[in-house]
């Protein structure tokens, strides 16, 4: 937070908006007539569900980036064939705990490891069971989005070392109609403004700032040059931050920018995924071409490295 508020502009990674609340009004979101999101995409896992489990494969090991709540997962846990363990991997400690403990009860069958960790940063992922034929990743939601080119890179890149010799199935959202996606992220309810402000809360409370967060506009735009949805927290009036005895001053009008949402064309997906090694494969697309489930093949590792130009955050 210092660092979003002695630069400018200001601008803070949209990690920060996963505390527990933050993943609450999340999935409060994602209930929003207006957020096409996750009804389209879960309208594309309930219908190509055994289509992807076949392409996964008996015995996998599955391991989710971002897992968030398991209801995507749980959609295509039915159709898939003796999986070997889930993986969920989040920074938000206590949802995530939750969640596997829900999914430990409904499923006692099912080994469950979650993982509290923010991917993009070096962590360890648990070894692969013996009897697992391949490890295979979930990353949907269109979660790649809130990364700029390059991170997106490199969580491409990670993610096959991780996954090597597996796959990885990304949930992209799409370039479309402008008004579709300023409706998404600006719900009548609210409940996007108040996750974005949310951002301010969390800080106050772990960080012991002192901001007022009935003093921030909510603010999200459509860029078309850029292909991305921009999320921003304006300040109404001039006001004073304080953050362990310094002093940041916002002037009126001026923002916190808290998050961008990067849409894709399915031909610059696939030349991204190719940039790092991976091998796009079968893509999944809803009726109106709003969203793709995109098959992603992870290569074996070598002696020599399979993703060249790309920065890798280790899993290992």
């Amino acid at each position: 937070m210092r660092l979003a508020l002695s630069r400018r502009p200001h601008t803070i990674a949209p990690v920060f908006f996963y505390d527990e609340r933050g993943s609450w009004l999340f999935e409060a979101i994602c209930q929003q007539p207006e957020y096409y999101v996750t009804r389209v995409e879960m309208g594309m896992l309930q219908e190509h569900a055994a289509a992807i489990a076949e392409r996964i494969g008996p015995d996998a090991e599955l391991v989710e980036f971002g897992a968030g709540s398991s209801r995507k997962f749980r959609t295509l846990l039915a159709a898939l064939h003796a999986p070997r363990r889930y993986v969920p991997i989040d920074v938000s400690g206590a949802h995530l705990q939750q969640e596997a403990a829900a999914l430990r009860r409904d499923h006692p069958l099912l080994e469950v490891t979650p993982v509290v960790a923010d991917f993009m940063q070096p962590f360890r992922l648990p070894p692969s069971r013996p009897a697992a034929r391949q490890r295979v990743g979930l990353y949907l939601g269109s979660s790649l989005g809130n990364f700029d080119a390059d991170e997106a890179r490199a969580f491409l890149a990670m993610a096959g070392r991780a996954l090597a010799g597996g796959g990885l199935l990304v949930g992209i959202d799409l370039v479309k109609d402008p008004a579709v996606l300023h409706a998404a992220y600006n719900d009548a309810a609210g409940v996007t403004a108040a996750f974005n402000r949310n951002l301010l809360v969390r800080a106050n409370h772990e960080l012991h700032t002192d901001f007022h967060p009935e003093r921030f506009y909510h603010h999200a735009c459509y860029a078309p040059a850029l292909q991305r949805v921009e999320m921003h927290l304006v300040s109404m009036t001039r006001q004073t931050v304080r953050l362990d005895g310094e002093s940041f001053t916002l002037a009126e009008g001026e923002s916190l920018h808290t998050e961008c949402a990067h849409k894709f064309t399915l031909n610059g997906f696939r030349a991204l995924s190719e940039s790092v090694g991976l091998q796009p494969g079968t893509v999944w697309l809803d009726a109106q071409r709003w969203f793709a489930l995109q098959w992603l093949d992870c290569p074996p590792l070598t002696g020599s490295d399979p993703f060249p130009g790309a920065h890798r955050p280790s899993p290992t």
